[in-house]
């Protein structure tokens, strides 16, 4: 190995941190083992008559395990990451196909002929009305479903206009209303949707890809079918 006197090798633990923020890359740069042949060589070459400090020493070695164990510790925890992103990669492909359910006033109409999901309802009324809407914004159907405790309630429309002729499939809006004694109160509705695909993004966030109805985020949906 080459001589390296105690000028050179006096700052050896800032050269290893630099290399640590580097990210570690380059041929000039310093790594473990350069760190602790550096190390040796200044301990041999030290100046007899002004030994370095044992106290500056053992701060050095020190320091150099903290950077060993920050490093171990950050390596560790990406690797656990990435498994976690992994693992939720694939339980999210395995919702393809199946019927979720999820935030939207936008069902689709399939072959099926019938569309379904909740109203949420904040606070028990007598008289809750859904009504159903065309893409022109004209309404197809009503439908009284009466009194509604507060809570979650379930409703199904067959498909059929208000003479009973099936409509054709498409998108329909689904307005949930309400009656209290200041006024009529529009609420929230969850609406059925088959997922047709899934996108994973950047971090690891997951998409779901909604037939007809776009993307939402796999932590919007609030039940699986």
């Amino acid at each position: 190995m080459t001589a390296v006197n105690a000028t050179d090798a006096s700052d050896v633990l800032s050269q290893y941190q630099l290399k640590q923020q580097d990210g570690g890359q380059g041929t000039s740069e310093l790594g473990r083992n350069e760190f602790m042949e550096l190390m040796l060589a200044q301990l041999k070459n030290q100046n007899p008559l002004e030994p370095q400090d044992n106290g500056e020493f053992i701060s050095q070695l020190a320091q150099f395990s903290s950077l060993e164990e920050m490093q171990n510790l950050s390596g560790t925890v990406e690797d656990v990451a990435g498994q976690f992103r992994s693992t939720q990669a694939l339980q999210a492909s395995a919702m393809v196909g199946k019927t979720v359910l999820a935030p939207s006033q936008i069902g689709i109409l399939g072959a099926d002929g019938e569309i379904s999901g909740t109203v949420e309802v904040p606070a028990s009324t007598g008289g809750l009305r859904l009504s159903i809407q065309g893409q022109n914004g004209e309404r197809v159907r009503q439908i009284d479903m009466g009194s509604s405790p507060a809570g979650v309630t379930s409703f199904r429309w067959d498909g059929q206009d208000g003479n009973g002729n099936p409509l054709p499939p498409g998108p329909y809006q689904i307005v949930a209303e309400a009656s209290y004694p200041d006024g009529p109160q529009q609420l929230g509705t969850m609406v059925s949707a088959n997922v047709d695909s899934v996108s994973l993004g950047q971090g690891g966030s997951i998409t779901l890809n909604l037939a007809g109805m776009g993307s939402i985020a796999l932590s919007d949906v609030k039940q699986i079918n």
